[in-house]
Formats: C-alpha cells, sequence, structure tokens
C-alpha cells in the first residue's frame, strides 16, 4: 500500500471535492481521479459516489478511512523521529572513562543529558585497553582514553595528566630532583593499584621506575583508587596516582605532581574513526575542562633541591 494513494485518499474524503483535494495536494484532478481509481481496484471496492453536493464515501471508504489516518499519522510520526535521530535530539549513547577522566567524563554525561534529555546514555569505567577494544567492536560509543590510540579510532586531546605523590600530610616528603626522589622511593614500600585494574597508570609508573633507576616494594596492593587514597590519608603508607585525582582526593592526602616526561601523559577523547554516528559530535561539545578545585596539591618548586 502507497502511502501517496492513502494521502490522496484522506485528501478527497476531508473536502469531499476531487477538485479541491488535487489543489491542496499540488496536483491535477485527472492524475488524483486515477490515484483512487488504483486504489479502488487494490481495495476491490468503490471508495466515493459522485453527486451533485460532491465526493462522499461509500461505506467502504468510511471503513478504510480509519486504517488510513492511523497509518498515515504513524508514518508521519516516524519521519519526525528519523529525522531527530538524524539530528541528534534520540538514541543511545555508551561512554567509557579511565581514572584519568575521573572528573571530566561524569560531567560531560550530566551536561549532555541535559541539554539532549531525549537520549539515554551509559557511562562505564573501564581501562583505556577495554575502551579500544569496546569502541572497535561498536558496544562503545567514544571513550576518554589515555593517548595514543590505534590507527581505526579517532582521537581529540583534551589534556595531559602526569603522575603526583599521594603522601598523608605531615609526612616529610621528598626533594623532587632525580636523585632524591629515587632515594626517597627506594626507601618506602607503596601503595598500589592492581595492575589489572588499571594497566595504563602501572605501565605509567613503571615507566618512570625504569627512567629514575628505582624499584619500591609494595606495602599493599588494591583494586579501588578509592580505597589506595583512603590508605593514605589514614597514614598507611604513599602512593603514585594521576595528578588528575585531586576531584576526588580525601581530607589527609596531598599530591605533589612529577614533572618528568616519562611521568606524563595525554588524555583525549576517542570514537571510530568511519562512524557517523551524529551523537559523538554533539556529545564532544559537552566535554570541557574543569577548573581544578582547591585541593592539596604542593608544587613542584616547593621541593626542588
Amino acid at each position: 500500500m502507497e502511502l501517496r494513494l492513502l494521502r490522496s485518499f484522506i485528501a478527497v474524503a476531508d473536502s469531499r471535492n476531487f477538485g479541491a483535494a488535487a489543489r491542496s495536494l499540488s496536483t491535477t484532478q485527472p492524475s488524483l481521479t486515477k490515484q483512487i481509481q488504483v486504489l479502488e481496484r487494490q481495495t476491490g471496492s468503490v471508495l466515493f459516489t459522485r453527486g451533485r453536493h460532491g465526493a462522499a464515501l461509500t461505506p467502504a471508504g468510511k471503513a478504510l478511512l480509519v486504517d488510513a489516518l492511523e497509518l498515515v499519522r504513524r508514518a508521519v510520526a516516524l519521519d519526525h523521529r528519523m529525522m531527530r535521530i538524524a539530528a541528534g535530539a534520540e538514541g543511545v549513547l555508551n561512554v567509557g572513562f579511565g581514572m584519568s577522566a575521573i572528573d571530566i567524563a561524569p560531567r560531560a554525561v550530566a551536561d549532555f543529558r541535559a541539554s539532549h534529555p531525549g537520549i539515554d546514555v551509559g557511562l562505564e569505567d573501564m581501562s583505556s585497553s577495554a575502551q579500544f577494544a569496546a569502541i572497535s567492536a561498536g558496544t562503545l560509543s567514544i571513550g576518554f582514553v589515555r593517548l595514543p590510540a590505534p590507527p581505526a579510532i579517532a582521537t581529540r586531546t583534551i589534556r595531559r595528566d602526569q603522575l603526583a605523590l599521594a603522601v598523608p600530610i605531615g609526612e616529610e616528603n621528598p626533594k623532587l630532583n632525580r636523585e632524591s626522589l629515587r632515594n626517597w622511593l627506594d626507601s618506602r614500600a607503596l601503595i598500589r593499584l592492581v595492575p589489572e585494574r588499571g594497566p595504563g597508570l602501572a605501565y605509567q609508573i613503571k615507566q618512570l621506575f625504569a627512567d629514575l633507576g628505582c624499584s619500591p616494594s609494595v606495602l599493599y596492593e588494591t583494586s579501588d583508587l578509592l580505597t589506595v587514597l583512603a590508605l593514605v590519608a589514614a597514614g598507611a603508607g604513599s602512593s603514585l596516582v594521576p595528578a588528575s585525582t585531586s576531584a576526588i582526593i580525601p581530607e589527609g592526602v596531598q599530591l605533589i605532581p612529577l614533572d618528568f616526561e616519562s611521568a606524563t601523559w595525554n588524555i583525549g577523547a576517542a570514537w571510530l574513526r568511519e562512524s557517523k554516528d551524529p551523537l559523538i559530535p554533539l556529545f564532544l561539545e559537552s566535554v570541557r575542562v574543569p577548573r581544578e578545585r582547591a585541593t592539596p596539591m604542593v608544587s613542584l618548586t616547593d621541593f626542588r633541591g
């Protein structure tokens, strides 16, 4: 059943006049008449009777009109929804993030939901490597990852992050030249996140240790970053964490950023390069780097020797 024929049928039923219906449809009366005849052949019934008072629906026409109106209404609604989806006003967006974007991703999702309430947004904490795999598999729309990314994945750099020492407030802190920091690290057992939970962080720490030539031992190991920080706050020991954890740092902890090339990396948004999803550019408009809040972040110059 062609929607064009149903629209013509509805126009005649509404105006009760073939000439008026043809004008409303921007067509000729003979063309409209042929369309109604095609519809009558398809239904096997006469749909209109013509008289002095115009075109009147037959019983078969009245029965067809109810379904025709509903079908055209649903087709119009579908057209509108398809336009909204194409414009990014509806749909589903799955977002991933790692610990270095713990202050960016939730805020971006909240801002995006406020601007696009018709879109269902999911947010999942996962490592960069897991995000790359999910983006490639099509199960993740966009992620906040440690750069660089695989060639098939497009990225936009958001900011740099760096390792920072998380130490209990009041503990004697190291001078941040290489020798002093190496000796300080080698003299302590550190609290660390389980490498499988944060493979990117573990890699960066390994790079720093190789650069400094040190190999600190492990005091405690946990699978949750908040637990790492809680242990530091309790005075159990120190740890190496992303400086971006200043967004969730508890009382009793101060962060000392490490200004070494081996301790820094880029954080960016990532999505499948071939993706045509209109929601991705819309979501990127919601991504902003929040201002650093007032946290116990120690200046690098305070400890240089």
